[in-house]
């Protein structure tokens, strides 16, 4: 089972401007893959990589940065396709679908921008954590949330972590994969309960419970 688990960063005045100019140039590259990957319909992983990495490294994004820029892009474009193939943008010819499918996809400046473990590392004990930005590598950001929270970050974290700039604050979302226990086939101490309308309630006992008056 997986779940996202959010945790809040808590940059110093210094960072925080850092991360925000991060999320622009990334978002800022991505636009561009998008155009590119739009106009020369080549929505594959690496039909993007091919025409856009360069470019993405003169604008500053480190490889990793770059990398991940465009998986986002293929990402949404996925998605896009996705919905048009299941109906989800209307039939063939309606506003909507001919919409999302006349322009490139567009991000926001500060759109969310996935992480991998070679950008954003984590120090759980001193909840800190080291991330990469076009400035230079932040070390020691503290972030917090519930405990509960911290604990499946520490234990079960898996894969991508997205960098979020919501409402002037930063957030961190991880997707975190728990084992779900096996599905009990065999229980025993319940009792079933048909519910109804002149005999609201009878139990798997056969006990029933009538409607008053």
């Amino acid at each position: 089972m997986r779940i996202v688990v959010q945790v809040k960063l808590l940059p110093s005045a210094e960072q925080a401007p850092r991360l925000l100019a991060t999320l622009h140039a990334c978002n800022e590259g991505a636009d561009l893959a998008s155009r590119i990957a739009f106009d020369k319909r080549e929505f594959s992983k690496s039909g993007p990589q091919k025409l856009v990495y360069a470019d993405l490294k003169a604008m500053g994004l480190g490889a990793q940065a770059a990398i991940r820029s465009i998986k986002k892009v293929v990402d949404a474009y996925a998605t896009v396709h996705a919905s048009v193939k299941a109906g989800n943008l209307g039939k063939p010819g309606s506003k909507r679908r001919a919409k999302a499918q006349s322009k490139p996809v567009e991000f926001r400046p500060d759109a969310a921008q996935p992480y991998d473990d070679r950008l954003l590392s984590r120090q759980h004990d001193q909840r800190t954590v080291s991330i990469w930005t076009t400035a230079g590598r932040l070390s020691g950001v503290p972030f917090t949330g519930h405990l509960d929270h911290l604990t499946l970050l520490a234990e079960h974290r898996k894969g991508e972590t997205d960098l979020v700039h919501r409402d002037g604050q930063f957030y961190l979302l991880a997707t975190c994969e728990l084992t779900e226990d096996p599905l009990n086939t065999d229980p025993v101490g319940f009792v079933g309960v048909d519910l109804a309308v002149v005999n609201i309630a009878t139990t798997s006992t056969g006990r029933r419970h009538c409607a008053a008056g």
